[in-house]
């Protein structure tokens, strides 16, 4: 456990200085006296990875740190010269630090849904806006939430975060907590989280992280073209092959819920109805499983107690990635592309989704890579913290 001091907030420099008191006066001033436990605990935990971090060149200058974490460290460096070079996402001092953290995930977040909708809830937040995710620095705390909504009727799902993005506000440091994952992930993980710093619409949880998955994706493409070998490039095109079964299968069954809970039948129908879905969901994927040859990547999910929440998380991540991706084929480079989605955050939240949905509706094909995007930064566009 690291011990919290006041250090860290040297680092900040004085406009996130300002905007860090800004937003602890908003808090104080706007949060009811049932919430300050949870701003205080997400106060505590941003500033606990503040003093745990240090500068990446510190680690690889000291003769004491392994190896094996200095070379991970250096390709971190690579990836992120690779996301501001080709892919034109934020130059600034985010994964310029790293920190030990010593847990698996940095933070824990509750993703819940009513017994019968697939519709997530949405929390609020004085600074951040809306999401539909509520996230905690300890797990215990998260779990004990999910006991209290689950108490209240909702089906909920508790998931592990290994990272996240502050959207400028903070220089997000790389984490133990993904350092040792394989090149392509660690790659997938920072294009990620420095897409949220290119736009973020204000309570639309589905189209930001649906358009960072899509820039996380093409991303990779282009940094496997440039700087993988053929087994990268083959254990890729595996991975993304069973994604796309996976996301599928889910997506069938989650369509098939949705027309029960919009049905007319009454709720003790509906939930017998629910029971046999979700059995079935978990019998089509012991088939999918057999079709990969016994890959067991996606087991772990499968053995939790599913429920709607769990299909819902996955949707907030990738319902609108084929629309995301249809668009910046059509685009076909990403500073046009960015200005494109821009304009599609400002537009109101249902007729973002009416367009994006429509975009997806044909399957996009793959990307091209060597996009002369080189030199090309974005700005961005908000500071808002989210999960």
């Amino acid at each position: 456990m690291h011990m919290l001091t006041w250090e860290p907030l040297r680092k900040l420099g004085k406009m996130s200085m300002r905007r860090f008191l800004a937003g602890g006066l908003l808090l104080a001033f706007t949060a009811g006296y049932a919430h300050i436990a949870y701003y205080t605990q997400a106060v505590h935990g941003q500033l606990a990875l503040l003093a745990a971090m240090r500068p990446i060149d510190a680690y690889l200058a000291d003769p004491q740190i392994d190896a094996a974490l200095k070379q991970k460290l250096v390709k971190v460096k690579q990836i992120r010269d690779f996301a501001v070079r080709e892919l034109g996402l934020p130059d600034n001092e985010s994964y310029k630090h790293y920190a030990d953290i010593g847990r698996d995930y940095v933070v824990w977040n509750v993703i819940a849904t009513p017994e019968l909708s697939m519709q997530p809830v949405q929390w609020c937040y004085p600074v951040a806006g809306c999401a539909s995710y509520r996230g905690y620095y300890n797990k215990n705390d998260a779990l004990s939430y999910a006991r209290t909504l689950q108490s209240a009727g909702y089906d909920v799902h508790v998931a592990g975060v290994p990272a996240y993005s502050t959207l400028g506000w903070f220089s997000d440091p790389v984490l133990s907590t993904f350092i040792h994952y394989s090149e392509p992930q660690l790659a997938r993980l920072i294009f990620h989280e420095l897409a949220h710093q290119v736009l973020f619409a204000h309570g639309d949880s589905q189209f930001n992280e649906s358009f960072a998955m899509a820039i996380e994706e093409v991303g990779v493409e282009r940094w496997i073209e440039q700087h993988g070998d053929e087994n990268m490039r083959q254990r890729h095109l595996k991975n993304e092959s069973r994604k796309k079964d996976f996301l599928a299968l889910l997506r069938k069954y989650q369509e098939q819920l949705q027309t029960v809970y919009a049905s007319d039948a009454n709720d003790d129908e509906k939930r017998a109805r629910k029971a046999e879905i979700f059995l079935a969901l978990r019998d089509e994927f012991q088939h999918v499983r057999v079709a990969w040859n016994g890959y067991a990547g996606y087991d772990g999910w499968f053995a939790q107690k599913l429920t709607n929440a769990h299909l819902a998380s996955i949707a907030t991540y990738h319902r609108f990635v084929p629309g995301f991706k249809a668009l910046l084929e059509k685009q076909n480079r990403l500073p046009a592309f960015y200005e494109t989605v821009r304009s599609l955050a400002a537009l109101p939240l249902d007729l973002r989704h009416e367009q994006l949905t429509q975009l997806g509706q044909t399957e996009a094909r793959p990307t091209p890579v060597n996009q002369p995007d080189a030199g090309k930064k974005m700005v961005p566009v908000s500071t808002e913290t989210t999960g």
